[in-house]
């Protein structure tokens, strides 16, 4: 039985995965960022030509399926990184940022 996923989990095993390959040199703050633009592009690039219809759909096809779900782990990975070396904690910052939402943007 494996064990829940969760952030803290994750960025764990990113820094492991780095460390065993001695990158975190190399993983300061611009290079993630620039890293997570790649990444974001590419992801942008399956999209970039399809109709909004077939945007919805681009799960269906089990080839393209497997590149969104890898471009999006990509950013994934990045985005974690870099909050790992800021020292921000994704979630909370993300909650903090749906509370201003919130505030500014209100329901009608």
């Amino acid at each position: 039985m494996t064990e829940p996923l969760d952030v803290a989990k994750l960025q764990r095993r990113l820094a492991e995965f780095a460390a065993a390959r001695n990158w975190q040199p190399y993983h300061t703050p611009k290079n993630l960022v620039a890293a997570l633009s790649v990444e974001a592009s590419e992801l942008v690039e399956i999209f970039q030509w399809l109709t909004p219809e077939e945007s919805a759909d681009v799960m269906a096809d089990p080839d393209t399926a497997h590149r969104v779900t890898d471009e999006v782990a990509d950013v994934l990975a990045y985005l974690l990184q870099l909050c790992e070396v800021l020292g921000i904690d994704p979630l909370a910052a993300l909650d903090a940022k749906i509370d201003r939402n919130e505030r500014r943007f209100p329901a009608p």
